[in-house]
């Protein structure tokens, strides 16, 4: 198994951790790694492409884009 250590954690996220350890009778290290294991095997929920390129962008705002006209359609081949 790995180990590793967490640095520059906020003091009141270490109490809370405490406090939520204790009351589940956990150690600190049991339960910071109850919460990773929670949060980690969550399934991934589905990424929608659409919303997320909409939420990268928006902030930038719209842009107006000519649209140039249509010529007319051409008669389709005729075959034998």
């Amino acid at each position: 198994m790995a180990s590793m250590t967490i640095r520059n954690l906020d003091d009141d996220i270490k109490q809370r951790l405490r406090v939520q350890a204790a009351k589940h009778g956990h150690s600190m290290e049991e339960e910071a790694r109850a919460i990773l294991r929670a949060a980690l095997t969550k399934p991934a929920s589905p990424i929608n492409l659409t919303r997320a390129i909409r939420a990268r962008f928006a902030p930038l705002g719209g842009v107006e884009l000519d649209i140039p006209p249509r010529e007319p359609m051409r008669d389709p081949p005729q075959f034998g």
